[in-house]
């Protein structure tokens, strides 16, 4: 069978390149553009133990580059008796710091409930599936399907091998927000171009208000294991400041410090020495989320869900879950307000 990674993975919503191939040649030496990395890996190489994957590890090591920096797309079915042992396996990898996803989801790959068990980071239809949509509604249907599945356990959806722009509309239309293929290869310049959706002026899509990028503030972030006095120190620098974001080593948020309840920790005679020298994230709430194509009316909705933090800052995040920035409910109460005027 083809590589599924014969071009970059594409966001078909920015146009945005996310991932690049690579793969380990024979000899042990890593070919990858600049992270972050997709490699194909067998699912029997998986299947086979720690040591088959230290090659993978090795090669990686010599490149100076990280587990973190590499999601690898795992090919080929898992059998019911082997269900335990990929089980554990996944768990070995997530916890060195791989991102991991299944290929052919929804044909020849692991079942769904497999796939629903081991939370993968990605999912990617079966390149024939792709190929017939959209064409076959019945091949539509099992894509619809993948994807429903995904936004259930957080998993990314990935369409290889678009050939032809009806398929870029029919998988937009399905929730599909990843993909390559020949129509989304680099060109001479190395630009991808990304055909444009076709425009909504429903007045149901109009009434949802502009997506949350549009809104967009700078966050202002730490790492996740900063201390308090790092946080109060980062509020003290400008007034305006509302919230401290948390993020790990990959830019994703991992905390919410608003700014309010945070520096009230502090208000009391010995707050500081209670808190100075701890974990910020002691203090810290769960980062409230919404990726950045959500419109403001969603984004509201999001916001209204915890009425005790209905003015907290929404953290806007990417379609690999890292921090972009803020955006404010002042902000999305205007938006939403002038399209009621």
């Amino acid at each position: 069978m083809p590589s599924l990674l014969a071009s970059p993975l594409v966001d078909l919503d920015t146009g945005a390149v996310i991932a690049h191939p690579a793969f380990v040649e024979p000899g042990g030496v890593l070919r990858a553009a600049p992270l972050p990395m997709v490699l194909e890996l067998p699912i029997r190489v998986v299947l086979a133990g720690a040591g088959a994957l230290t090659p993978l590890h090795e090669a990686l090591r010599r490149a100076g580059r990280h587990p973190r920096e590499a999601i690898l797309l795992i090919t080929g079915p898992c059998q019911e008796h082997e269900r335990p042992l990929l089980k554990v396996a996944l768990d070995g990898l997530r916890a060195i710091g791989y991102l991991y996803g299944f290929s052919d989801v929804g044909s020849m790959g692991p079942t769904l409930d497999i796939v629903t068990d081991t939370a993968p980071y990605l999912v990617a239809l079966h390149p024939e599936l792709v190929a017939r949509i959209p064409g076959d509604h019945r091949a539509a249907a099992v894509a619809r399907a993948v994807a429903t599945l995904a936004r259930g356990i957080g998993a990314h959806v990935m369409a290889p091998g678009v050939e032809h722009e009806a398929q870029v509309a029919t998988i937009r239309g399905l929730g599909v927000r990843l993909a390559n293929g020949p129509l989304l290869a680099p060109g001479p310049d190395g630009r991808v171009r990304v055909p444009l959706p076709i425009a909504d002026e429903s007045a149901a899509s109009a009434m949802l208000g502009p997506r949350v990028q549009e809104l967009l503030l700078p966050a202002v972030t730490l790492p996740a294991e900063a201390k308090a006095e790092e946080a109060v120190a980062a509020f003290g620098e400008e007034p305006t400041i509302t919230s401290v974001i948390l993020v790990d080593e990959f830019q994703r948020p991992k905390g919410s410090l608003d700014r309010s309840r945070f520096l009230l920790s502090f208000a009391t005679r010995y707050g500081h020495a209670l808190h100075g020298s701890k974990p910020a994230q002691r203090l810290a709430d769960p980062p409230r989320t919404v990726p950045r194509t959500t419109p403001a009316i969603a984004a509201m909705q999001a916001a209204g869900r915890d009425a005790a933090r209905v003015y907290d800052d929404l953290v806007v995040t990417d379609e690999l879950n890292r921090c972009l920035g803020i955006v404010r409910v002042s902000d999305l109460i205007r938006q939403v307000t002038s399209l009621r005027n």
